[in-house]
């Protein structure tokens, strides 16, 4: 059984490195293609989601964001073309986003840049098996 001095250096170790890697996506991110690490991940989400939109509650709930946090996201996301909003016909009280033309070119841009980023700060995988 691992000691709570072990589980807090473990767990203050995992918040070291998680800060280090989104700082650096953060950074590339904003400097090369105009995008938060959130915008990117938002973008990131619909585009290789199977459908044409999402519904901003279920994207709400496959990110690490408040509601109204990716909703300011979207907002900044549409001011600038990349994704646009719809009404749920079905359900009046829905509200549906989905990339744009422009949002899924900047997404194929910044893409690269986050996975390299990634590839140089993230250990390889333990091999499986």
């Amino acid at each position: 059984m691992m000691s709570e001095v072990d589980l807090i250096e473990r767990w203050r170790s995992l918040l070291t490195s998680y800060n280090r890697v989104s700082g650096q996506l953060d950074r590339a991110l904003q400097e090369r293609h105009a995008l938060t690490r959130t915008e990117f991940e938002t973008l990131d989400r619909l585009v290789v989601w199977d459908g044409d939109k999402r519904r901003m509650q279920d994207l709400a709930g496959d990110m690490y964001l408040s509601q109204s946090a990716l909703s300011r996201t979207v907002d900044r996301l549409e001011k600038r073309g990349l994704v646009r909003r719809a009404i749920c016909e079905a359900d009046r009280r829905g509200v549906f986003v989905a990339a744009t033309d422009d949002g899924v070119r900047r997404h194929a841009e910044a893409r690269r840049t986050y996975l390299a980023v990634l590839a140089d700060h993230l250990p390889p995988a333990a091999p499986r098996g």
